[in-house]
Parts: structure tokens; C-alpha cells; sequence
């Protein structure tokens, strides 16, 4: 009997806990490819920052969906009259995540500032060469800006600079710049495990990351002890128990995850779907503008590219129009500038050269070329919003180029793999883009700038010092309407010397289930999950 009675509880406790296991809500978010690290620290791709996004917190962050900046980890700053000296006092109270190699003993603290700053500015730190040591976002956007930065007590952080930096704080918003535990570092280290605090990372943020499958899935659970709950950010924590990123490279297999309930949310969906997922029962599409650039670069220190003749030859001989209206399926207009319209300081005076292939075949005949040659082009794997389609924007250039006698192969890989082997210097001709992070042009310094020549992100390999002189004088300027004006000039500089061509300035959509509420599209930097809920 007591047997019996021991057996029929435990029926009842198990079913109990499968009703609860039931009971809890799941946000599925289908997603274009794997992340190429979880610790955006590391990267420079949105795949990577819109994990971390879900797990971590800057000192500032970007109003969801807008372009405010608003204080987070830090509460308040102050900036000295020079603007070489930002004091941030920091919030107090907030708890770290934890996982089964690590507890935290403390709350969050300028320790942890300090570290995850000094990690990328000193080259002998002891975390400095961990995870391969790149740390491309902190290269582009605060160094070498920034001098140091140190602790003053438990609660505030000095950050000194070599000289005035306009952009940093929206800089430092960008989930590269998520705050990570120092006393995680430290332990992971004395383990003898550094790796691990970069592949099973911790954070303060809504949620935290539970597992990684590659090219299937990211598993995160709502962190119950995210401080923004409670102090100023409710918009950010969790309303879900659980948040899934199920990769699905396939904007047309996303679509139809959608439509049968199998995610919520389908990101970057294809252009050309776009009608019919606006009649699909149950979903609904939003849209918002976005500030981004996508471009085909080429590799202006070998031949034949490194004679301006040809590459004026092969961006000529593009019909830009015709492929903007194929890929882009009207949700996008052609561009020559690199800043978007969208954001202050685009040079509205460039514009797209021409289609006109027999002026591309005499430039070629006058670079030596009269029969044309033969090249590689590197097609993007994934849907981005700033190039929804790759591939058929490649066989597009592909099918012009052949009319002047250049024979292209389209070659493409896995996408961690398509952004290694192209930085690694691989592709002579290669699709590259992304969406800006925050609203300042001084991204422009991540792609073409001389100093980006030795980090792997100038794929272009092109370095044109009054190009790379205007950005940086923009850079340490305060006044707007003259940085405006260096942005402008600066732009002008890359269209005539044609290192890249560029494609659409597009708009950026997702598709949601019709029970997903509190979704806000947001195109700077990671996209934040947290503050979406789904109703039954």
C-alpha cells in the first residue's frame, strides 16, 4: 500500500511538472544563419550581436526600436570640457548570471567595466589573445581614441582619452561593448578554461544563454534577477520563459515555419514573398527604415584591380537598376553613397555611374584587357535586409560582366566560414555589408580606412590617406555641420576612386504571428527580444 502510495505520487509530481513545463511560454525566432561567436566582443557581424544582445548590457544602450541613447549598467556620465575625460557612475545592485563551471560572489562592479575595456585596449592582458584577440568593433570605434580606463571606487570609472572623441558613447551602446565579469574571467583562467568565458558567456541581460547547436539552434530562458524589471528598462526583461533562435538559412522555409506556427518571428524575409506572407492567415509584417550599406568590393592591391580602368569597367558594366529592382523587389533605391540617406552627413550629390557596357569594354581594352579576363565572385550566404539575395544578385553580375567578356564563378560558403576566409584576405571580389549601429557616420572607419588595412576588415585592401585624413578629423570634431561636411567630402573621395560598388539603400521588414506583441524593429546592432510576449 505505501508502495502504491509512493508510486501515485510521483505520477502526480511528474505530471505536474510536465503541465508546468507546458505551461511555460516559448518565443521562437527563426533566424538566417549561425552566429560566428557568441561574444560579440569578437565580431563584427549582427548574427553575433543579436546574442549577445539577449544576454548582456552596455553601460548605455539604444532605445528599442529608436535611435535615443539611455543610461544602463552606467546610470549617468559626465564629460569633461575638453572631451578627454567621461566619468560614469555605475548601477548598483546588479546580479550576474551564473552556469555550471561559475557562481558569482559579488554584484556587478567597475571591475568589470575595467576588464572588458582593458581586455581589447591592453596587448598584455591576460584575456588579450584570447578567442584569437580580434576585436574589430573596438578597433574601429574607440581605438585609438581611447587612452584607458580605470576604476575610481566600486561605483564609478574614468575613461581618458588621447583626444576628443564625438561618437563614443553611441559607440560604446553596440553589443561589442557588453559588460562581462571580471571574477568569471579570472576564474575560467585559474581553471585553466579562458576559452570558455567567450563560449559560454554570462551576462546581466533579460535573458541568458542556456545552449549553442551550431546551424540549428540558440537556446536562451528569461534571467529572473534582470535588473531593468525593476529599475528604469521594463521594456527590456523577458515576457517569455523561454526564447529560441531556430537558423533557418532559408528565407522561403522561414516563411513557411512562420505560417505554420513553427516560430513567431521570421526575420529577413525575401522581397519577393512579401505579398504573400501579408495574405497569410495569422501574420502580419512590419517594416522601418534602415541605415545600412551593402557593397562589391574589390581588391585594389592585386591585379587587375589595382587599375582604377577596371574597376570603373566592371562597376559600369552592372545594370544597378535592373538588379535593385530584381533583388531588392521594390523595397529598395540604388546608391553611391556610403552613409544612407537615412542618417545625417550621406552625400546626396554621388550617384550611381551609369549602366554602359561599351564604355566598360573600351576601359578594360585600355587597361590591356580587350578579351577580358576571368575572376572569382564572392556571393553573401544569408539574407540580410541591407542584400536579401546574394546569389541572385550574383548571377546578375555575373550575366553582365560576361556581355564584356569577364568570365565570373560564383564561389560562397557557410556564413562564420564566408566571413573568415574573406577577411582572411581570400576573395578578390566579395559582397559585404552591414547595418549601422548606432546613428553617426563614424562607422565609415570599420570598412575602408587605412587603419583597417592589418585587422582583416578593409577587404578591399584599398588605402587613400585624404579618405582616411577626413574620417578621422570628423571623428575628433564636435561640431556637427563640420563633421557633416568631412563625411561628405570623404564619401565623395571613395566614389571617384571606385575601391567598391555599391548597391541599394533598402528598408528592413520582419514577419510576425499575429500573437506576438511588443515586437519593435530595431536596425542598430543587435536586435532586443526582450519586452515580446506571446499571447495564446
Amino acid at each position: 500500500m505505501k508502495k502504491s502510495a509512493a508510486l501515485l505520487s510521483a505520477l502526480l509530481l511528474a505530471a505536474s511538472g510536465a503541465q508546468a513545463l507546458a505551461q511555460q511560454q516559448t518565443l521562437t525566432v527563426c533566424t538566417e544563419a549561425s552566429p560566428d561567436t557568441l561574444s560579440a566582443v569578437l565580431s563584427s557581424a549582427n548574427t553575433s550581436f543579436d546574442v549577445a544582445e539577449q544576454y548582456g548590457d552596455r553601460l548605455v544602450e539604444m532605445e528599442i526600436g529608436g535611435s535615443k541613447l539611455l543610461p544602463a549598467l552606467a546610470t549617468s556620465w559626465t564629460i569633461s570640457d575638453d572631451g578627454l575625460r567621461y566619468t560614469f557612475k555605475l548601477r548598483h545592485g546588479v546580479k550576474w548570471q551564473s552556469n555550471a563551471a561559475f557562481k558569482p560572489s559579488r554584484t556587478f562592479n567597475a571591475d568589470d567595466v575595467v576588464f572588458s575595456f582593458s581586455r581589447a585596449l591592453d596587448k598584455n592582458h591576460p584575456y588579450a589573445k584570447v578567442g584569437g584577440g580580434d576585436y574589430p568593433l573596438f578597433n574601429a570605434l574607440v581605438i585609438p581614441a581611447l587612452k584607458a580606463v580605470s576604476k575610481i571606487d566600486d561605483d564609478t570609472v574614468l575613461f581618458e582619452m588621447n583626444v576628443p572623441q564625438a561618437s563614443l558613447l553611441g559607440a560604446i551602446s553596440v553589443q561589442p561593448f557588453t559588460i562581462g565579469s571580471a571574477e568569471y574571467a579570472d576564474a575560467m583562467l585559474k581553471a585553466g578554461t579562458p576559452d570558455q568565458f567567450d563560449r559560454a558567456p554570462i551576462g546581466t541581460g533579460p535573458f541568458q544563454l542556456v545552449t549553442y547547436q551550431q546551424n540549428s539552434l540558440v537556446r536562451f530562458r528569461a534571467n529572473p534577477d534582470f535588473w531593468g524589471k525593476t529599475d528604469g528598462m521594463p521594456d527590456r526583461a523577458a515576457k517569455v520563459d523561454n526564447l529560441v533562435f531556430s537558423i533557418t538559412p532559408d528565407p522561403a522555409v522561414r516563411f513557411a515555419k512562420l505560417r505554420v506556427g513553427e516560430c513567431h518571428v521570421a526575420r529577413y524575409p525575401n522581397p519577393a514573398d512579401l505579398d504573400a506572407i501579408r495574405a497569410a492567415s495569422g501574420v502580419r509584417v512590419i517594416e522601418s527604415t534602415i541605415a545600412s550599406m551593402s557593397y562589391l568590393t574589390f581588391r585594389n592591391d592585386k591585379k587587375p584591380f589595382d587599375d582604377h580602368r577596371v574597376r570603373e569597367a566592371l562597376a559600369v558594366s552592372i545594370d544597378l537598376d535592373n538588379l535593385v529592382k530584381a533583388v531588392y523587389q521594390g523595397t529598395a533605391a540604388p546608391t553611391a553613397a556610403l552613409v544612407p540617406i537615412s542618417l545625417w552627413g550621406s552625400n546626396t550629390q554621388v550617384k550611381p555611374r551609369p549602366y554602359d557596357p561599351a564604355k566598360a569594354k573600351k576601359l578594360l581594352a585600355e587597361a590591356g584587357y580587350p578579351n577580358g579576363f576571368s575572376l572569382d565572385i564572392w556571393a553573401l550566404p544569408v539574407a540580410r535586409a541591407y542584400m536579401p539575395n546574394g546569389k541572385r544578385a550574383a548571377e546578375m553580375i555575373q550575366a553582365d560582366w560576361a556581355k564584356i567578356g569577364v568570365t565570373a564563378k560564383i564561389v560562397t560558403f557557410e556564413w562564420g566560414e564566408y566571413l573568415r576566409r574573406v577577411r582572411s584576405g581570400e576573395a578578390d571580389v566579395a559582397m559585404l555589408g552591414g547595418t549601422w549601429d548606432y546613428p553617426d557616420p563614424a562607422q565609415l572607419t570599420v570598412s575602408f580606412s587605412c587603419e583597417q588595412l592589418t585587422t582583416g576588415r578593409n577587404v578591399a585592401k584599398w588605402c587613400d590617406p585624404t579618405y582616411s585624413d577626413l574620417i578621422r578629423r570628423a571623428g575628433i570634431t564636435s561640431d556637427r555641420d563640420t563633421r557633416a561636411k568631412l563625411y561628405i567630402e570623404a564619401q565623395q573621395v571613395f566614389h571617384d576612386a571606385i575601391p567598391a560598388m555599391l548597391f541599394a539603400d533598402p528598408k528592413a521588414f520582419v514577419a510576425l504571428r499575429s500573437n506576438v506583441q511588443g515586437y519593435k524593429l530595431h536596425s542598430l546592432g543587435g536586435q532586443p527580444l526582450g519586452g515580446v510576449s506571446v499571447t495564446p
